[in-house]
């Protein structure tokens, strides 16, 4: 792992929470941590791979904010699902490169009621058949009802401001995060019409800064590979030029203000919509989980040892 990334994060774990106190005898007060899920279509199966490691040791992350993809798993995070249940759900719907988000082909979702062609020109297809498969796994319904506090992050398009969602129905929240444009139908909401939170916030960290003593970023934009002698097509030009978008906002955002620890796993060749790779997209997304496990396993050794 990087050393100073390790010094920061170690030197951030030191530092008691505002307001609390330890004898020399009792266990060194627990940092509240704030986890950020950012966007990246089938890249951010890499969450789950991390949430996997907070399951393994036991740690519950006290706040999460996501946006698109990072808004779906966080979501189902912090309604109570295990990182090890979500991946059952996404192997579930495995099994072509539009599976989770527009095929479901395989699952007990019809396709006919996902794939709506010709009913707007303002998205190809229709989640709502998604996210109702989703909220079939669980009994949440409302951000009040959830075990961790969440946020997630859509984009109003007429003002073209983030919105953060984290009261109401959850779903229709995570709906409205996750419309790519062009992809996926926008979601009115009163006098806003909501898409993609990645296209003013992919990894909204900063709405974590000043509520939790640790900030931990998950940064699922991926990387483009150059292909020598075949030529980009028009698919792969549209969405990864969405992809230089967000990865720019991001750069910006870590110049202003980092988090105390930034993960980015390496997910190579996988495409926006490549949900079918999920075992390969966790495989590659192993280094950073080991990363963070050691430094996690850090805290767990500094919070049991007595306070000098």
């Amino acid at each position: 792992m990087p050393r100073l990334a390790f010094a920061l994060f170690t030197a951030a774990l030191l530092a008691a929470p505002p307001g609390a106190s330890a004898s020399p005898d009792t266990p060194s007060p627990r940092p509240t941590i704030g986890l950020a899920l950012g966007s990246g279509g089938a890249n951010g199966l890499a969450h789950i791979a991390i949430l996997q490691v907070f399951d393994d040791l036991g740690i519950v992350p006290d706040r999460i904010v996501g946006t698109s993809i990072g808004a779906v798993i966080g979501g189902l995070y912090a309604a109570g699902l295990p990182a090890e249940a979500i991946r059952d759900i996404f192997d579930d719907v495995a099994g072509s490169p539009l599976d989770a988000l527009s095929g479901l082909a395989e699952s007990e979702v019809e396709l006919s009621a996902l794939v709506p062609f010709g009913r707007d020109d303002a998205g190809l297809l229709d989640s709502a058949g998604f996210l109702r498969f989703l909220a079939a796994h669980t009994e949440v319904r409302s951000f009040d009802e959830l075990r961790i506090p969440l946020e997630v992050v859509a984009t109003d398009y007429w003002t073209g401001e983030s919105v953060t969602l984290d009261e109401g129905l959850l779903f229709p929240a995570i709906e409205a995060s996750m419309a790519v444009p062009g992809l996926f139908l926008p979601v009115h909401r009163g006098e806003q019409l909501l898409i993609d939170g990645g296209t003013t916030k992919p990894l909204p960290f900063d709405l974590l800064h000043g509520e939790v003593d640790l900030v931990i970023a998950v940064d699922v934009s991926g990387s483009r590979e150059r292909e020598d002698g075949k030529e980009v097509g028009l698919t792969d030009m549209l969405f990864n030029s969405f992809k230089i978008m967000q990865q720019a906002i991001i750069r910006q955002a870590l110049h202003h203000r980092p988090p105390d620890l930034y993960l980015r796993p390496e997910t190579r060749g996988v495409r926006l919509l490549h949900f079918y790779r999920i075992d390969e997209i966790l495989r590659q997304t192993e280094p950073a989980a080991d990363e963070l496990r050691d430094m996690l396993q850090g805290w767990l050794a500094l919070q049991a040892a007595p306070s000098s």
